[in-house]
């Protein structure tokens, strides 16, 4: 889930000049997409099982939706026990679909043990790093070091674990998918949001590097870099606040259908913008796309020959 705090500085920098909540979705196709790719369905390419971290409500509980709809086993993890039930018997009551709920602590020292207790068994051929936001909302120096450090375990240290645990064994495979869904606030800092934005910008260079390594192995991988979103978290942040709902926001059903649309393209979408359309962040989702292509091509000639 996004982090709410002043949304309107760094979650809105992603969007550039686009109005309404989705604009953008029908952006043009980058042209290393494959011809098969487009072709297959979401449970040929991702599954039988999908992994969702921070799943119990808004965008992860979307992309369960989504995914249970079309045949996919699902496993779902977040900290709160009672909505991960609940959400886990909507999905079963829905479609048929066998499910998981896992309670984990995602900042916790044994949480990647606990995310392959959860996978033991299971071919887990997508993986949704969806948790993450920030619950501090406050400038640094006011919240104590343990609440930064817990933070930089879930947004850090839990997705590289679970990328290294599951994509090991996508890439053995040769198919899958990971998706990190991010925030515009990766793409600078702010007062109060430092850490955040810090821990955001690992995700994205980190998700960058994964699709530059996987998609030889037919591993996709996408940044899914959000701006503001209707979720039950941000609805909690404007009702503390007496402010209303924005007009311009996305829905947690449309960023769940997009995100699973872009997936093959990687490694970065801004929602609302074009492919080849910076708007107001640093570089287009083809620039990034290009330069990650072009390190790789230089690369070569460092790299030891395969025996």
């Amino acid at each position: 889930m996004r982090h709410p705090s002043n949304p309107s500085i760094l979650d809105m920098a992603v969007r550039g000049n686009c109005n309404g909540g989705i604009a953008g979705n029908s952006s043009s196709t980058p042209q290393h997409m494959k011809m098969q790719e487009r072709d297959m369905g979401i449970y040929e390419k991702y599954g039988p099982w999908a992994l969702i971290a921070g799943a119990s409500e808004g965008t992860g509980a979307a992309f369960a939706h989504r995914l249970a709809s079309e045949g996919l086993k699902i496993i779902l993890i977040a900290r709160r026990e009672q909505p991960l039930a609940a959400l886990a018997a909507e999905l079963q009551a829905a479609y048929g679909t066998e499910t998981l709920a896992a309670s984990i602590d995602l900042a916790a020292p044994d949480a990647i043990d606990k995310i392959a207790a959860a996978a033991e068994g299971r071919e887990v051929g997508l993986y949704i790093s969806n948790a993450g936001g920030d619950p501090n909302g406050t400038a640094f120096f006011e919240t104590d070091i343990k609440a930064w450090t817990d933070l930089v375990a879930r947004n850090v240290v839990a997705v590289m674990q679970a990328c290294h645990l599951l994509g090991a064994k996508m890439r053995e495979r040769k198919r899958g998918g990971i998706i990190l869904v991010g925030s515009g606030a990766c793409y600078g800092g702010a007062s109060g949001l430092g850490v955040y934005s810090g821990s955001k910008a690992f995700d994205l260079c980190f998700g960058e590097g994964l699709w530059a390594e996987l998609r030889r192995h037919d591993v996709d991988v996408l940044n899914l870099i959000l701006g503001r979103t209707d979720t039950p978290e941000f609805r909690r942040w404007l009702k503390s606040r007496g402010a209303l709902m924005p007009s311009d926001v996305a829905t947690a059903e449309d960023v769940a259908r997009v995100g699973l649309e872009r997936l093959p393209y990687g490694p970065v979408h801004n929602w609302g913008l074009e492919d080849d359309d910076a708007g107001r962040v640093p570089q287009s989702a083809a620039a990034r796309r290009n330069r990650i292509l072009a390190m790789e091509a230089a690369m070569q000639d460092l790299r030891p020959a395969q025996g």
